[in-house]
């Protein structure tokens, strides 16, 4: 079963007037990974789509997206693939790729329709694509790592970025995830901005009855999300986005627009935030 959501993109002033549930139904991805289900939310910043796929044991394919315009997804689209659960397999353009939790795949344009597999949590991110380039499976082991931030200000962390210039070429689609080390909890501070490039977390390994705090806005205009396990946070280019937990977790950020410079970031001062 395949389920497309479409989310409009928003401007800073209309996030401005904005209740909670308005934020969390235009910015918060939630319920995307139900069990015999494919659930995509198709965005209008960068045209991003964020989503997940869970066989549960079963066979799912996804091909066609009306939102899309096109035959296939994969048509005219690049695709990154995050495993976040169990033993699973994803199968495009003939070719099977047996993936554990942790592994990222890349699936290029053209690749036709993907088929998912066994006991996986897959998170699915695809933006377009304006040529074909080489399908890589990228293990854990073969992410480049930057580790930042400090024990002191509870946001020590290493950032393993894989679909990523330094690591594999892609169209422009940026993806990778970042894991906290003892104690930490606050990822992404300083906070920044990039108006060339639209960003997605999914925020996952959270443990039952924790939360993470999301905050977005403009940096004097700041809101906040509670996001729980396997949802996402949408991020406009116009917004900064960092965000605490109150225990351990991990998150998978990506991004489109103009470049794949992933330094390419206007920092915000902590005094500038409101």
């Amino acid at each position: 079963m395949l389920i497309v959501e479409t989310r409009q993109a928003i401007s800073a002033n209309e996030a401005k007037g904005m209740d909670t549930s308005a934020l969390r139904a235009n910015f918060q991805g939630e319920g995307m990974f139900q069990d015999g289900q494919i659930r995509l939310i198709y965005t209008h910043y960068d045209r991003m789509i964020v989503g997940g796929a869970v066989p549960a044991d079963r066979t799912l394919v996804l091909d066609q997206v009306k939102q899309c315009g096109t035959p296939s997804i994969l048509d005219r689209r690049e695709m990154g693939v995050v495993n976040i659960g169990g033993d699973g397999s994803v199968t495009a353009a003939g070719e099977t790729y047996a993936m554990s939790k942790g592994d990222v795949l890349y699936l290029p344009m053209g690749a036709g329709q993907v088929t998912f597999a066994g006991q996986g949590r897959f998170y699915i991110t695809s933006c377009p694509a304006h040529r074909t380039l080489p399908a890589r499976l990228v293990r854990l082991e073969e992410a480049k790592k930057l580790t930042l931030g400090a024990a002191e200000t509870a946001n020590h962390r290493t950032i393993n970025q894989f679909i990523h210039p330094e690591v594999m070429e892609s169209c422009q689609l940026v993806l990778g995830y970042t894991q906290f080390h003892g104690g930490s909890v606050w990822n992404t501070m300083p906070a920044h901005l990039h108006d060339r490039r639209m960003e997605a977390y999914l925020y996952f390994d959270i443990p039952d009855g924790q939360r993470v705090f999301h905050f977005m806005g403009e940096p004097q205009e700041t809101r906040h999300l509670v996001i729980a396990n396997e949802e996402a946070a949408l991020s406009p280019p116009w917004s900064i986005h960092c965000g605490a937990g109150t225990s351990s977790y991990s998150f998978i950020w990506a991004m489109a627009g103009d470049n794949v410079d992933y330094r390419d970031v206007e920092s915000v001062a902590m005094e500038d935030l409101r």
